[in-house]
């Protein structure tokens, strides 16, 4: 026991023992989630709302949580719903502060940030998403609202769904 934990222990009592642990005035980590409950929190994000939202209830820091499918395939709840154009888990997650991404905004249709996005940088138009999906698979899960972002990535020369993974850029 520091000197800091004596005092923090001497003044709260017992309660100490359930408050955050404190050090040199910032709080610790938490420990991190257990591997096979992000697991099944990025699985169910692709389709199972109900348990995606007991889980998150349960547990909120499953918010950014990704899970590493191998070989630098990472993939978070958001994007889980993403490529498989789950709006309603991702607009939860969305309201909840889930992290917006390219890929993303092309499954919802969002046309003015992806043509922001690709002006920035033309590069990203064929990028890799999680599974090695492509922004035109992700707006081509979207439906007739992503349709405008379906037809602008076709027009750049977009490559249909999913490319290897694996291979080189």
């Amino acid at each position: 026991m520091n000197r800091f934990e004596f005092i923090q222990r001497s003044v709260f009592g017992t309660a100490a023992l359930i408050l955050p642990s404190v050090t040199n005035g910032q709080q610790e980590k938490p420990l991190p989630i257990k591997l096979e409950v992000v697991k099944e929190f990025v699985n169910v994000a692709h389709g199972n709302f109900a348990r995606l939202k007991e889980m998150l209830e349960n547990d909120h820091l499953l918010l950014h949580v990704s899970n590493d499918w191998g070989g630098g395939d990472y993939e978070s709840a958001i994007e889980a719903a993403g490529h498989v154009g789950n709006k309603e888990i991702a607009n939860y997650l969305l309201g909840k502060g889930a992290r917006y991404n390219i890929y993303l905004a092309c499954m919802l249709g969002h046309i003015e940030t992806v043509k922001n996005v690709l002006t920035f940088n033309p590069g990203l138009l064929n990028s890799k998403g999680p599974h090695g999906f492509t922004m035109l698979h992700h707006a081509k899960q979207g439906g007739e609202p992503a349709k405008a972002v379906v037809d602008y990535l076709q027009s750049l020369g977009a490559r249909e769904t999913k490319i290897d993974f694996y291979a080189k850029a």
